[in-house]
C-alpha cells in the first residue's frame, strides 16, 4: 500500500511496539485502550479483563488505588473524582430508597448536606449521635433499616474522636459497616480498618495529594463482608447477577461492598478522576509521612502557643491536654494529632476578620492539608447555612478560625499570628472577657 493520506499520518503514525519501563508511574491520559486482537473485546466485557475505557480501568489510577489499599490496610481502594464523590459512591453502595444511617453530628458540612438534602430525596433517611464517646447512643439509634454507620475519624471543625473499636463492635452487632472519612487522619497517623472499621474514605484532594492541585476521592474496603451474616441486610450483593451469573459475594468473597461499588455505582454515576489526577496523587502520597509529621509538629506548636495567648478564647485541638477527646487521641494518634484545628479569639466576628487580613504566611482559602498553612473563618463560609445556634452546637462561633498547618518554618507561623493578632484584638478587652 502506498503512503497514506495527511490526514491519515496525522492520526496514525505513532511507534508501536513494548513501552519503556519507567520508574515513575506512566499516565495512561487515554478515554479508551485499543484491543490487541478481535477476542480481547469480548474476553474484556465477559470477565472483565484488561483495560478498555478508562471509566472502568485506568492503569494509572489502579496503581494509586493499589497504594492506599496498601497504606490503610485494605482489600481493595476505589479512586473517584472527589472526596464528595467516594463519599457518595460509598453510601449508595450501602443503601437504598426506605433505609436508613446512623451519622455522628461531627462531620463535614459537605457531607451532612449529602444526607440531608440529597439523600433524603432517595429516600434514605438519616438520624445523628452528637454524644459520639457514647455507644449506648449509637445502639439506641438503630433501627431495623439501618445499613450504615458512618463519622470521622477526627472531625471537622472541633477535632472530636471517635472510638472507632468500640462503635465497629456496635455496628457488628448488627451486620452492618462502619463508614470512617479519615481524611483529616490520612493513613499515617490512623488506619480505621486495624480497630475494625469496615469501609474508609478519604478526600484525596487534601493529605493525600498535599500540594492543593488537584481533586480526587477514594474508598478503601476491609474485604470482610460477610455474606452468611449480613446477606439478607444487603441483597444487591448476594444475588444471582443478570440471567443466573454468579453473585458478586460469590464472585468476590468479601471485596463484595466494594466490587459494587467499582462495577455498578462508579461507572454509572460516573465521578471517574483523570488519570493525571490520579498521577499527582499518587505522586503526593509518595511524601505524605514525611509532611503529615511535619504538618503534626507544628500544629501542636501552633496549638500551644495559641493556647496561652490572651487575645484567645478557646482552642479545639485533640494535641492538648485540655481537650475532651485527648486521653482517647493518645490511644488512637501515636504519631501525631493530625494539623488541622479551630481556636476562637476575643472580639467575635470583626477581631477574627482583622486577624484573617493580617495574616501574610498564611493563605487564606477554603481548602486544607497541603503543605502551605491555611486559614478559614467557618461562620461566614463553610457553616454559613447553618444557624446560630446549630453553628454553636458544632463549636462554630462568631470569632471561631479554622486552620491547616502546613509545613513552614513554625517560627514563621508563630510569628506572623502575632503580628496579625496584635492588630486584631485589643488585649485588655480580651483579659476582662
Amino acid at each position: 500500500m502506498g503512503q497514506r493520506g495527511f490526514a491519515t499520518r496525522q492520526l496514525h503514525e505513532c511507534p508501536r511496539g513494548a513501552a519503556p519501563t519507567a520508574r515513575a508511574t506512566p499516565i495512561y491520559l487515554t478515554a479508551g485502550f485499543e484491543f490487541d486482537e478481535y477476542g480481547q473485546a469480548a474476553a474484556h466485557f465477559g470477565q472483565g479483563e484488561g483495560y478498555a475505557y478508562t471509566r472502568i480501568g485506568n492503569p494509572t489510577i489502579e496503581a494509586a488505588e493499589h497504594t492506599l489499599a496498601s497504606l490503610e490496610d485494605g482489600s481493595q481502594a476505589l479512586l473517584l473524582a472527589s472526596g464528595q464523590a467516594a463519599t457518595s459512591v460509598a453510601l449508595l453502595a450501602l443503601l437504598e430508597a426506605g433505609q436508613h444511617i446512623v451519622s455522628s453530628t461531627h462531620i463535614y458540612e459537605g457531607t451532612r448536606a449529602l444526607l440531608n438534602d440529597n439523600l433524603t430525596r432517595l429516600g434514605i433517611e438519616t438520624t445523628y449521635v452528637d454524644a459520639i464517646e457514647d455507644t449506648d447512643a449509637w445502639e439506641a439509634a438503630i433501627r431495623p433499616e439501618t445499613r450504615a454507620l458512618f463519622a470521622e475519624s477526627i472531625s471537622n471543625a472541633t477535632n472530636r474522636l471517635i472510638d472507632i473499636a468500640a462503635v465497629a463492635d456496635v455496628a457488628h452487632r448488627h451486620g452492618i459497616p462502619l463508614v470512617i472519612d479519615n481524611t483529616f487522619a490520612t493513613p499515617y497517623l490512623l488506619r480505621p480498618i486495624e480497630h475494625g472499621a469496615d469501609v474508609v474514605v478519604h478526600s484525596a484532594s487534601k493529605f493525600l495529594a498535599g500540594h492543593g492541585s488537584v481533586l480526587g476521592g477514594a474508598i478503601v474496603d476491609s474485604g470482610t463482608f460477610d455474606a452468611e451474616r449480613s446477606g439478607a441486610l444487603f441483597p444487591h450483593l448476594v444475588a444471582p447477577g443478570r440471567n443466573g451469573t454468579p453473585s458478586l459475594a460469590e464472585r468476590t468473597g468479601g471485596d463484595a461492598r466494594i466490587a459494587y461499588a467499582r462495577e455498578s455505582v462508579a461507572p454509572r454515576f460516573g465521578p471517574t478522576p483523570s488519570p493525571l489526577n490520579a498521577f499527582l496523587i499518587g505522586q503526593g502520597i509518595e511524601t505524605l509521612s514525611i509532611r503529615v509529621e511535619r504538618q503534626s509538629e507544628n500544629a501542636l506548636a501552633v496549638a500551644q502557643w495559641l493556647a496561652g495567648r490572651p487575645e484567645i478564647a478557646s482552642v479545639d485541638y485533640v494535641g492538648l491536654p485540655g481537650h475532651r477527646d485527648h486521653r482517647l487521641a493518645a490511644a488512637y494518634l501515636p504519631d501525631g494529632y493530625g494539623s488541622v484545628f479551630t481556636f476562637t479569639v476575643h472580639g467575635g466576628a470583626e477581631a477574627a476578620q482583622r486577624l484573617v487580613e493580617g495574616l501574610e504566611v498564611f493563605t487564606h482559602m477554603t481548602h486544607l492539608g497541603d503543605v502551605r498553612s491555611l486559614i478559614l473563618h467557618p461562620a461566614s463560609t463553610s457553616h454559613v447555612g447553618l444557624g446560630s445556634d446549630e453553628r454553636l452546637a458544632l463549636g462554630v462561633e462568631p470569632g471561631t478560625l479554622r486552620v491547616s498547618i502546613g509545613i513552614e518554618d513554625v517560627e514563621d507561623l508563630i510569628g506572623d499570628l502575632a503580628a496579625a493578632l496584635a492588630v486584631a484584638v485589643d488585649v485588655d478587652i480580651a483579659v476582662i472577657a
